[in-house]
């Protein structure tokens, strides 16, 4: 797995400059009138019909057809091994145009620190597009938590206390919700144990029922609970306070410097994709991002749209890849063990 070494744009920077949405439409409309639209197009997704993954897609998949692209768009679900049938079926594929893989970035930028063989290459197998959308993640407690526990810090200090509760789940082993959880006790030198779900809402269900006192998981996945007042939202994992849950302060401020982290999810093609049909894709897919019925769809579930140019994208995962590898390597976890 290799990255270009030219590619060392400003994360930060770039993230902040993709505003742009109305100029980004208008020049997708007018480029991508040279070109006739296919006549359909299908966008994988590795998880099931209903999650953020499967909702982002279908949301995109209706806007595909306005952009000139393709006369229509389906979403299908190839679910299975966290992710991985799914990039496995794309990288199949004919770099045509035709098949658009989206996915998560832990897919492409943490698998491969914690499987010793995966059926793919992130960097060789698929061809980078555009990003679709940013979010954070949060950590919430139940009801099997006292009240007077109001911050992590508290939480960790209740987890001393109470070392047979010690515990949190997440959506997937593996995953960043996992990780940030198991990061938390290793700083606190707390045995801070994890169990996996099948997804965020099985574990909240699980919290918000008494059987489990904490879950790490996507900041939006929390909303309508803590709406509720079913569950405490402690704090989210970003560099500033999300705008989606302004009165939650983050990690960072409750003294946790080292506890910022983010998640986004991208769209590829398969490897050899021509560049300008790239290009086209990529100009078609910012259009897609940036109309009111997708940004305000992704909003409700606390997801940021934010489009990308392909050599953008690249760095990203990059930036993500080499981060995460000394991460895992500090939690000692193993997909393979």
């Amino acid at each position: 797995m290799t990255f270009p070494d030219t590619l060392h744009p400003n994360r930060r920077q770039w993230l902040q400059s993709t505003g742009a949405g109305a100029l980004l439409a208008a020049l997708g409309t007018s480029a991508l009138a040279q070109t006739s639209p296919f006549e359909s197009v299908k966008i994988i997704t590795g998880f099931a019909a209903g999650g953020t993954s499967d909702t982002l897609c279908r949301r995109v998949a209706d806007k595909l057809p306005g952009t000139g692209y393709t006369k229509a768009a389906y979403v299908e679900n190839k679910t299975g091994a966290g992710g991985q049938i799914a990039i496995q079926f794309v990288k199949s594929q004919n770099p045509d145009g035709l098949t658009l893989l989206q996915t998560p970035m832990s897919m492409l930028g943490i698998y491969p620190h914690i499987y010793k063989k995966l059926a793919y290459d992130p960097v060789a197998d698929l061809s980078p597009v555009s990003l679709a959308c940013v979010f954070d993640f949060g950590f919430a407690v139940g009801p099997s938590v006292p009240a007077s526990v109001k911050t992590v810090p508290d939480f960790l200090a209740w987890c001393k206390a109470n070392p047979k509760e010690a515990n949190f789940g997440s959506p997937a082993a593996g995953s960043v919700p996992h990780f940030v959880g198991s990061l938390l006790g290793h700083h606190a030198g707390i045995d801070l144990k994890h169990i996996a779900f099948r997804g965020t809402q099985p574990a909240i269900l699980d919290m918000i029922g008494g059987q489990l006192p904490a879950v790490s998981g996507p900041l939006g996945e929390f909303s309508q609970h803590v709406a509720a007042g079913k569950c405490r939202l402690l704090a989210s994992t970003g560099a500033q306070r999300s705008k989606f849950t302004p009165n939650t302060q983050t990690m960072a401020e409750q003294g946790l410097k080292d506890m910022v982290f983010g998640e986004w999810f991208g769209f590829y093609l398969p490897a050899k994709a021509p560049r300008e049909l790239v290009q086209r894709l990529n100009t078609a897919l910012r259009a897609a991002l940036a109309t009111p019925e997708v940004v305000d769809g992704l909003a409700a579930m606390g997801l940021e749209a934010k489009s990308s140019t392909p050599a953008e994208l690249t760095a990203l995962l990059k930036a993500d890849f080499e981060r995460w590898g000394p991460l895992v390597k500090t939690i000692g976890f193993s997909a393979d063990a």
